[in-house]
């Protein structure tokens, strides 16, 4: 089976690029492919046990995502993600579970409603993949992105209280013993996800050896997975705790661990994405076989069901649910102008120092945007959201983990793989080949999100630029006092053209008296310093909320090419010498 599972990845992969390479949805290409070619007679019947499938696929997938969120668009989306990745959850369980149990009896309620836990969370890949392509707003890809952080952890803690309820039928389980469950489940999980942050974190700032940092990076979210499961927490919410914490203190450390990682991960992406969506398609094979017998029919007509159920309890849920924090907001709003919160505005004057000297209007007005964050989406982003709720491989993994338990009637266990397979399928098809014609008739961009970005890049930057100069100001007078008047040179050059500093250390060798001239290490220390002041205003507005992630990853990944030239030329100096 190993060298089957090696042609299934290679093939997957190549599928994957060529998709890249046309511009086209990578996810929905490989579904297409693997579905087609397991009609093939030479192609493998790709059999594994659906756990081992999530312990191998779900904790990188997972971490590698969240190291990419923007923590302030994660805080600014929260109410949103929070009624997507829970309520929603909960909704879609209890409207899958009733019309399953009335559909097909035999589940038994537990049985049913754990069939609507398993098709229950999106898989956030596919409309990932549509919406960068597409350029759809932040504002969008922070709440799916988000969603889809955390709806695996509600999926997968229903599921465990089904699944307990089917093996232990004896044991009764109450509802409170379900919250109980879910609120350890989250508490262990963010904890342990935490733990694991902080002690990764704390090794990427010790450790100069990317390749060791790297790699402890590929085992941390196996570890914080499989730990957290182990003491009864949600493994997932474990591995994304960890991946936003380091992902938000990453820009702290060596720019080494940076320019390795990106690749890194977006090899490793490409990889899993690939197989996981080939494993998908190739398990049409056993769907056939599980629809050979006497109720096919029910079995067929319960899939459809489960589809239409799934397909419409979003949009149902997302308008009404909007609306209704809409209306919260506006309440808040119109006891802020009625003076019933006049308090709140000396109140976080008197606490943060960033917002004493502010003028009042103008925190006035910051408050009152942070308070509009809901008001944020529109019917169009809606529509979206509503339509970018493609199942993946948390769905068909968690139905094949379901069908090895020994309580559940063969009737029903093949019902549960058929359905799960049907209802991924059909959403990556059905919505997912859809969605970009929905985005486009809808004409949602992001133009003027570009038109933001630019500004505040250019606001940063004039901030970088005056902090620079004033380092260099500072700098220059340490080194007149050190080195003499001789070399002044090379501060006039840097300050009018901020190059590279080997530029910079040719000005140096010009100067005629080498006792009074500055090291070439002087001059490297000098360089760093200054881009050491340019990463923290760029962090500094970042943490203020002035500045978008992404435009400070860019920013960012400008400086760190800019400290790797300066290494590169450091090392070509030793050679030389």
């Amino acid at each position: 089976m190993g060298v089957e599972f090696f042609y299934i990845l290679v093939g997957s992969v190549v599928v994957a690029a060529i998709a890249r390479w046309r511009g086209w949805p990578a996810p929905l290409l490989v579904t297409v492919v693997a579905l087609a070619a397991s009609f093939l007679p030479f192609v493998p019947d790709l059999q594994t046990d659906g756990h081992l499938l999530l312990n191998l696929v779900l904790p990188p997938l997972l971490y590698s995502a969240a190291l990419d969120v923007s923590f302030v668009g994660f805080k600014r989306s929260l109410p949103q993600i929070q009624r997507l990745g829970i309520w929603l959850v909960l909704l879609t369980t209890l409207a899958v579970g009733v019309v399953a149990w009335l559909i097909l009896p035999s589940l038994t309620l537990p049985g049913a409603l754990l069939l609507g836990a398993i098709v229950a969370p999106p898989d956030a890949v596919s409309a990932a993949a549509i919406g960068r392509k597409l350029g759809l707003p932040r504002r969008i890809m922070n709440v799916l992105s988000g969603e889809s952080l955390i709806n695996d952890a509600t999926s997968l803690t229903l599921y465990r209280v089904f699944a307990s309820l089917l093996v232990s039928a004896t044991v009764t389980i109450t509802v409170w013993d379900g919250i109980w469950q879910f609120i350890v489940a989250v508490a262990v999980g963010v904890v342990i996800g935490l733990i694991f942050g902080i002690v990764l974190h704390q090794l990427r700032m010790r450790i100069d050896d990317a390749v060791v940092i790297g790699t402890f990076g590929l085992l941390a979210p196996f570890g914080a997975y499989a730990i957290a499961e182990h003491l009864g927490g949600s493994g997932v919410l474990a591995v994304v705790a960890m991946g936003i914490y380091v992902g938000f203190n990453a820009p702290r450390t060596d720019y080494t661990t940076r320019q390795q990682e990106k690749p890194l991960w977006l090899s490793a992406d490409l990889l899993l994405e690939s197989f996981v969506f080939a494993y998908i398609g190739l398990q049409f094979p056993r769907v056939l076989r599980d629809l050979s017998g006497e109720s096919v029919g029910h079995i067929l007509w319960l899939s459809a069901a489960v589809l239409v159920v799934v397909l419409l309890v979003r949009p149902l849920y997302v308008y009404p649910a909007n609306a209704w924090a809409n209306r919260l907001d506006r309440k808040r709003l119109e006891r802020w102008d009625r003076g019933v919160e006049s308090g709140e505005f000396e109140k976080r004057r008197g606490r943060s120092r960033r917002w004493r000297d502010q003028d009042p209007d103008e925190l006035r007005e910051q408050i009152v945007k942070e308070r509009m964050a809901g008001l944020q989406l529109t019917w169009k982003d809606n529509a979206v959201i509503s339509w970018a709720g493609m199942r993946g491989v948390v769905t068909l993994a968690t139905a094949l983990a379901a069908a090895d338990l020994a309580t559940l009637a063969p009737e029903a266990s093949h019902a549960i793989v058929v359905v799960a397979f049907i209802v991924t399928v059909g959403t990556l098809l059905l919505q997912g080949l859809t969605l970009p014609v929905l985005i486009r008739r809808l004409g949602i961009g992001s133009d003027s999100e570009h038109e933001e970005d630019a500004q505040a890049l250019a606001a940063v930057q004039a901030k970088t630029r005056e902090a620079g100069k004033e380092f260099i100001a500072a700098k220059r007078v340490e080194w007149e006092a050190k080195h003499g008047s001789l070399d002044l040179s090379v501060f006039d050059a840097f300050a009018k053209r901020m190059t590279r500093v080997e530029k910079d250390a040719d000005e140096a060798q010009q100067v005629e008296d080498a006792a009074a001239r500055p090291s070439y290490e002087d001059l490297v220390s000098l360089f760093r310093g200054w881009l050491h002041v340019r990463r923290e205003i760029v962090l500094a507005e970042r943490d203020a909320g002035n500045l978008d992630e992404e435009v400070m990853r860019e920013l960012l990944a400008a400086m760190d090419a800019e400290e790797l030239a300066l290494d590169t030329r450091g090392a070509m100096r030793q050679q030389e010498r």
